[in-house]
């Protein structure tokens, strides 16, 4: 199994990017998905999950809600994260994470997933 995120890069405060995970070794749809979000020093934090198993739940950590956006092209294999109005503290390695469609764990856990990508670094200037 393997997950390449794409997308980051430098933008300013206010702006958007568009990050992008392809997946192969696995369906799509039989996969739940999750974006996990690092600063160096600080714990990961997940910000934004994306049922699989024929469900359409998505889940947003409080810091992303109503500016973020998770969604997935089963037919492309492929999951992606919108991020609007950027701010500074959106400063952070974003990884693309995979893992069993149902979990004991909460749904923005980063201790619950199989399959990680290598990151894609996000870096918002004020």
């Amino acid at each position: 199994v393997q997950l390449q995120a794409s997308g980051g890069g430098l933008v300013q405060a206010g702006g958007s990017l568009r990050l992008s995970c392809a997946a192969s070794g696995l369906k799509l749809a039989n996969y739940a998905f999750a974006w996990i979000r690092q600063v160096a020093g600080k714990e990961r934090e997940g910000v934004a999950y994306s049922a699989g198993g024929g469900r359409s739940t998505t889940v947003y950590s409080d810091s992303v809600k109503g500016r973020f956006s998770i969604s997935r092209a089963d037919d492309e294999n492929t999951v992606y994260l919108q991020m609007n109005s950027l701010k500074a503290e959106d400063t952070a390695v974003y990884y693309c994470t995979a893992g069993p469609p149902y979990s004991s764990s909460s749904y923005l856990s980063a201790n619950r997933w199989n399959y990680w990508g290598q990151g894609t670094h996000v870096t918002v200037s004020s």
